[in-house]
């Protein structure tokens, strides 16, 4: 079924964004945590490509592996990075026989220490372009990415909104947010984005808080504000990493349950494939 219709249909759920096993032993081991999830019955699961393309062939691996769950409808994310029109359309044409009907289209992460665009494709530079050749050759429900507190390529709130709008005028089907660790810069956003006549679905992206320096570096390549008082209470906890992932599960416990109490009654988990993470604060929410 399409995320849309998903959506349309299901007022309350969760899903799962999952990233590609680097080696083929862990592959068992990401089927078994995803099927680990299906007890929450998740409106959808994603499954990631790397920073600068670096797995875009472990992705449809995964994705395969992940069909195998037939109660799950999967979603592969598509990177502009290191792809042209004959990738992008051999990789699509492979998931339509795999009878997939939806894709997350990105720009994608460029690789730490990257310069300028120079892995950007010169076929797709932009999320739109690839948004544009897939509502133009296929009939996928899209999926984008949308940002908070702005791309971090963009100058201003307001830029980043009027990038959002084309996104969306060329047939985005929904949004999945960047992270966040202040719901006010989610509900800032759906405010924007009404105002702009926006009005489709966005799904808060939910970053489980479990290790501050790890949480520093992915917020260091977006832009994604950690607040002081999380990192205060995390550093507490410096000497055990355990105490501080607990400290952690906590904050994420208690920004979810303040979006559901503000009518947010979906939630997307950038799982980091950590079932047992998600579980401890899915049976808390």
């Amino acid at each position: 079924m399409k995320i849309k219709q998903i959506l349309e249909t299901q007022p309350q759920g969760v899903s799962f964004e999952f990233f590609p096993p680097r080696h083929f032993k862990t592959k068992d081991l990401l089927l078994a945590r995803a099927r680990a999830l299906c007890h929450y019955k998740p409106l959808y699961v994603s499954m990631t490509c790397g920073a600068g393309g670096s797995t875009h062939g472990q992705t449809k691996d995964a994705v395969k592996l992940l069909l195998q769950e037939k109660s799950l409808t999967v979603v592969p994310h598509l990177t502009c990075i290191s792809i042209d029109f004959n990738t992008a359309r051999k990789t699509l044409d492979l998931y339509k026989s795999w009878d997939i009907e939806n894709v997350m289209a990105l720009r994608g992460d460029l690789p730490a220490g990257a310069q300028g665009r120079e892995m950007i494709s010169q076929n797709f530079k932009y999320g739109l372009d690839l948004v544009k050749f897939i509502k133009k050759n296929y009939d996928f429900c899209v999926g984008v990415a949308v940002y908070p507190e702005g791309h971090i390529q963009t100058s201003s709130l307001e830029q980043d909104l009027e990038f959002t709008k084309l996104k969306i005028d060329a047939g985005a089907d929904f949004a999945v947010s960047q992270m966040f660790f202040e719901n006010r810069h989610y509900f800032s956003m759906l405010e924007r984005m009404k105002k702009a006549g926006i009005n489709i679905e966005v799904l808060p992206g939910i970053l489980p808080i479990t290790n501050i320096a790890k949480l520093k570096e992915f917020a260091a390549i977006c832009r994604c504000t950690v607040p002081k008082l999380i990192q205060e209470q995390m550093l507490r906890y410096s000497h055990n990493l355990q105490d501080m992932e607990k400290a952690g599960i906590e904050l994420t416990i208690k920004q979810c349950l303040e979006l559901k109490a503000n009518g947010i009654n979906r939630l997307h988990f950038f799982t980091l494939n950590k079932a047992s993470v998600i579980s401890e604060i899915l049976n808390s929410i």
